[in-house]
This record gives structure tokens, C-alpha cells and sequence, in this order.
């Protein structure tokens, strides 16, 4: 029963699920069933319909999906099933997410593991899995989940912005997950290299000069023309508007970038460590 729990971070997140709770009590009770005659019908303890519909436990898929052929609602219950997959997301990934989807040009440099939205499932589970104190096997999931919900954006048909990546070799190296996960990571990345709407380059551990030993960040330019920048370091992560510090790192990308291989020149490097793996 704990993946029915809401244990959720923020009061952003409570509302969403006790929202979907009072959408399906109105619908039970506009279809004139007792939550003791809607338990029956649709397979759960009336215990449990009476903590969903109160926002005490979040409704998984599978019961949203009955309640819906229950309930005859055409599909309009089932379609909760996003919001409620999206209020359990972290609130960091809520909000990136958003920004994410307002930004017409994402930039990002990462020293310690690949970036986010170019890792495949295997490599951000073992990433999340490696976290100490240890996540529970729960949160693990629930992490990997919002991660690969954030790579939507990569597939955005409309309003897709374009991506700039900068991985030290290093992240190349380290094979995070086992061999064969990594071996799977650097194809994917191969992969992600060769899109047009995406930059991808390496920053050789033979580089004298590099500008990204502060750590890892990240740079998303919206549409309204602001800049929004991402410093990460352990439990904490920063967000930066004000133009004196988006500047700042705005700059350093640059320069990083000029220090890094040519996109060209990453893919070679990329195959090589490839067939090394």
C-alpha cells in the first residue's frame, strides 16, 4: 500500500491529488453510487476509494482507468492519470520542466555524470540507486519517472528549443551502472549527437584549460528574453535571474565551449569510448 500514499513535498502537489479526489467523488455521486457500491464495482476496498476521494492516497493508473469504464466517463477520469503522474514528480522537476518548456535555447556543462536529459533509463536509475543516504527503492523509481518525463521536451514537434551540451570526458569514463549500462548510454548519446536541434560536445580531460572546474550548471534562455541559470551542488541547487550572475555564467559556456571539442570532433571521441567499453 505505500505506493498509495501521498507523500508529497509541497502543498502544490496536495492540491492537485484532493482535486482529483473531489473530481471522482462528484463523478460517483453523479452516477448515483455509494462508495461501498463503487468499491465493489471497480475491485478496491471502500477504505481506499474514501482516502483517494479525500486526497489522503493517490489514485495509481490502473484505478483510475477502471473508475473511468465504471463511472462511463469517456475517458475523462483516465485522463487524470498526467496530473497525478506529474504531482509526484519532485517540485525541482515541476519547475524545471515548466521552464524547460518556456526556453528557446537550453545550455548546460556537466563535470560529474551525463546530463539529465540525455541519459537513458538504466543510467538514471543507477545514478538515483547510488545516492547515500539511499533512496528507497519507491523514490528511486518515482525520480526516474520525472527524469525521462523531462526528456519529453527533446521530442517537443512545436516550440522545441535548441540544446547545447557540454560533458567533461570524464562522464564519458565513469561507468556508472556496469559496463554494459554505460555501453548503452554512449550509444544513446551517439544518437542525441546527430539530432539537428542538438549541440553536443566533449570537454577532453586533456584540456590545460578548463573553466568548468566550479562545478556542474546549467543556462535556459526563454522566450520573453530573460535567462535563467541552474548552479547544482550536494543537497542544494541554485536558480539565478539577476543579469549580474546569469552573465557570469552565461560567459563561462561560452568560454567552455570554445575550450571543448568541435560537435564533430565529440562524436569521434564518443566512439572511441564506445569501443572501449
Amino acid at each position: 500500500m505505500r505506493n498509495w500514499d501521498a507523500e508529497l513535498e509541497d502543498d502544490e502537489s496536495g492540491a492537485v491529488i484532493r482535486a482529483v479526489g473531489r473530481q471522482l467523488k462528484l463523478w460517483r455521486e453523479a452516477a448515483g453510487l455509494t462508495r461501498a457500491d463503487f468499491s465493489t464495482a471497480i475491485g478496491y476496498g471502500e477504505d481506499l476509494v474514501s482516502s483517494v476521494e479525500q486526497g489522503r492516497r493517490i489514485p495509481r493508473p490502473e484505478y483510475l482507468d477502471v473508475a473511468d469504464r465504471v463511472l462511463e466517463a469517456g475517458g475523462r477520469v483516465a485522463a487524470m492519470q498526467r496530473d497525478v503522474a506529474e504531482a509526484r514528480y519532485p517540485k525541482k522537476v515541476r519547475d524545471l520542466k515548466r521552464l524547460e518548456a518556456e526556453a528557446v535555447e537550453l545550455g548546460a556543462y556537466n563535470n560529474s555524470v551525463i546530463h539529465g536529459l540525455l541519459q537513458t533509463e538504466e543510467y538514471a536509475r543507477a545514478v538515483f540507486s547510488s545516492r547515500r543516504p539511499a533512496f528507497s527503492e519507491d523514490e528511486v523509481g518515482r525520480r526516474v519517472t520525472a527524469r525521462l518525463a523531462r526528456q519529453e521536451i527533446l521530442d517537443a514537434q512545436v516550440g522545441c528549443p535548441a540544446f547545447s551540451f557540454v560533458q567533461c570526458e570524464s562522464t564519458l569514463r565513469r561507468p556508472i551502472g556496469g559496463k554494459m549500462v554505460m555501453r548503452h548510454q554512449l550509444e544513446h548519446l551517439l544518437e542525441m549527437g546527430r539530432r539537428r536541434n542538438v549541440d553536443l560536445q566533449i570537454l577532453p580531460l586533456g584540456c590545460e584549460e578548463n573553466s568548468g572546474t566550479d562545478g556542474s550548471f546549467r543556462l535556459l534562455k526563454l522566450r520573453n528574453g530573460t535567462t535563467v541559470a541552474f548552479s547544482e551542488a550536494p543537497l542544494s541547487s541554485r536558480v539565478m535571474t539577476d543579469p549580474k550572475e546569469t552573465t557570469v555564467l552565461d560567459i563561462r559556456y561560452g568560454v567552455i565551449r570554445a575550450q571543448a571539442l568541435s560537435p564533430q570532433e565529440s562524436m569521434t571521441l564518443i566512439e572511441k569510448a564506445l569501443g572501449e567499453t
